[in-house]
């Protein structure tokens, strides 16, 4: 179930990726993760107003809550900035890419979460698969090589990675159960973002020209790619290892070929191979992830 909740989540970030791109550059960074957090937190609370959750334990909420701040906050952040310094690909290259690496690294050393060589040979098959498929994917424009845009990256990775061990460890107790969890992460990552946005005297709203309507694209996205994304997301962390479901989770990119297939974009020979690669790492985390609580 874990690993089926992580392929879902990337298969929603694919088709959000595409919705939020529609919406142009009428939201700037600070003010897109302001608003699909803040959506996505009044749809989670109306979720559980009708469906109360057990109680939980106050080091459950501020670990989540810290967990939010990290990986949403301050994660998503940097991945926005990296994508603005050295582009979409580059950015995807390495957040992708180190933020499994980081997660498998941070599990062992805090939780004792350790995965198994056959785990291991899938992870390394499905992340090489999606480098390869992002390089053949790269736009023709080169980027100057801006080293604050690849900073910006790693720690985009490195938050994304806390954010994952510290879930897995709360959800993975069976303690918390996901809506709940996804709720109290996006609240934490607001932390970060409102204040930010107050001290950088970012505009709240979009920047919308005459006629362009934006916010249908943006709240489906949202719908998408923040509310049901996060919530497979947490799902997932209680049922599969935290550097399993990175890694499953990574394969969004390969997914967005899929989308881009579906509304009649041509791929390349290369990128077909690497995604079939890509399946195949895909098989070995579903045949050996199937491990639960730790």
């Amino acid at each position: 179930m874990g690993v089926f909740a992580a392929l879902g989540t990337a298969l929603c970030w694919a088709i959000a990726a595409r919705l939020f791109s529609g919406t142009g550059n009428a939201f700037s960074p600070l003010t897109m993760n302001f608003w699909k957090g803040i959506i996505s937190i009044a749809l989670l609370g109306i979720v559980l107003i009708v469906i109360p959750p057990a109680a939980y334990t106050t080091s459950s909420i501020l670990w989540l809550l810290i967990s939010g701040f990290i990986g949403i906050g301050i994660g998503d952040t940097c991945f926005f900035k990296a994508l603005k310094s050295i582009g979409d690909s580059q950015a995807v290259l390495v957040a992708e890419t180190l933020a499994p690496l980081f997660t498998a690294l941070l599990a062992m050393a805090f939780i004792g979460e350790w995965i198994t060589w056959q785990q291991w040979v899938g992870v390394a098959v499905v992340l090489l698969s999606v480098d390869m498929v992002i390089k053949a994917r790269k736009r023709s424009t080169t980027h100057v090589f801006a080293t604050s845009g690849y900073l910006y990256g790693v720690a985009a990775a490195l938050c994304q990675a806390v954010g994952a061990v510290v879930s897995r460890d709360i959800l993975g107790s069976g303690e918390v159960d996901a809506a709940s969890a996804a709720f109290l992460r996006l609240v934490g990552g607001m932390f970060f973002v409102v204040p930010l946005i107050a001290f950088s005297k970012t505009r709240w709203l979009p920047v919308i020209t005459q006629g362009q309507a934006v916010w249908p694209a943006f709240v489906l996205a949202t719908l998408l790619g923040t509310t049901a994304a996060i919530y497979l997301q947490m799902f997932a962390f209680a049922y599969a290892k935290a550097a399993v479901v990175q890694t499953l989770i990574a394969t969004s990119a390969l997914m967005s070929l899929g989308v881009a297939w579906v509304l009649g974009e041509k791929a390349t020979k290369a990128t077909l191979l690497w995604s079939i690669v890509a399946l195949m790492g895909v098989a070995i985390l579903v045949s050996f992830g199937s491990t639960s609580m730790h």
